[in-house]
């Protein structure tokens, strides 16, 4: 395996990164140059939303290829195109051979959720304090359960002593939510998302995880529901307001995550019209607002 190393401005690592990928290299990935320095740049977006650039300033681009030749033929290809001005070629290298699955695999292990429910990969032993297990896989859709938006719907799940009744996971994702309700007694479930790969994920891991539950297009949501699980965006949730409010039935609730704790004062005031939304949890700066028709 070797390594072909670019170093790029913010408006060229698009190119680069498309150029590289039709030249075939095995794997992409960029990189603040100035990263460690005084010069780093913090550049982030939030769950399930794209960052704002495509790159830093001073951006390094490093491609993987399954040989030598090729990885030199990239570089003397890339640096013959007028797009590739600006850019420098910083060398190519040797990488050691390695198991990748493994490697990859070992960067997620089992998530304990409460010390009885847990969601653990499949190629992981169960804990043996777990009673109940969500198996998922990192796969297309946001919702692997290591971001604590996911922990905290997932918790408050756990926690209810009442019946979740009918319930609605809206922006599905992977499934989680709507599994993990499954798995604590709730049997007629929708799980609608916009997103098509989002609706194939749910209905695959629901079928890893033994459960039943209709997912689809938002449009097959339809009536209220006990319980209405929303772990989107802010902006989104604002928007969605008056929708997912009226799905909630009487003595049903609405749990909204995706908000940031800075983001509070505005969800409330967007639900106020509708339900009172307080906050129920908290981890790492983002919260989860629940409220009760």
């Amino acid at each position: 395996m070797f390594e072909l190393c670019l170093m790029c401005p913010e408006d060229r690592v698009e190119w680069v990164s498309d150029a590289l990928d039709a030249l075939d290299a095995l794997s992409v990935s960029v990189e603040d140059a100035d990263a460690q320095t005084d010069a780093e740049q913090a550049l982030f977006g939030e769950p399930g939303m794209p960052p704002p650039k495509d790159g830093w300033q001073r951006s390094r681009i490093l491609a993987l290829f399954p040989a030598e030749a090729a990885a030199q033929e990239a570089a003397a290809l890339l640096t013959a195109q007028e797009f590739f001005d600006g850019c420098q070629v910083l060398g190519v290298r040797a990488v050691a051979d390695q198991d990748w699955v493994r490697l990859t695999q070992s960067q997620f292990a089992p998530v304990e959720i409460t010390p009885e429910f847990w969601i653990v990969p499949t190629w992981h032993e169960v804990p043996l304090q777990a009673q109940k297990i969500i198996r998922l896989d990192p796969g297309l859709a946001f919702g692997t359960g290591t971001h604590p938006t996911t922990r905290m719907c997932l918790r408050w799940i756990a926690r209810q002593n009442a019946p979740l009744g009918r319930v609605l996971d809206y922006g599905c994702g992977s499934g989680i939510l709507a599994i993990g309700a499954a798995k604590h007694g709730a049997v007629q479930i929708d799980a609608v998302d916009i997103d098509d790969a989002a609706v194939t994920s749910t209905h695959l891991n629901a079928e890893a995880n033994h459960v039943q539950l209709n997912a689809g297009l938002p449009d097959r949501a339809q009536g209220t529901y006990h319980t209405v699980l929303a772990n989107i965006l802010a902006t989104p949730l604002k928007v969605l307001a008056p929708l997912l409010c009226a799905h909630v039935a009487d003595g049903g609730s609405l749990v909204l995550a995706g908000i940031l704790a800075r983001q509070a004062d505005e969800l409330k005031a967007a639900y106020a019209p509708y339900l009172a939304l307080d906050v129920a949890d908290t981890e790492d700066g983002w919260i989860l607002m629940t409220a009760r028709r």
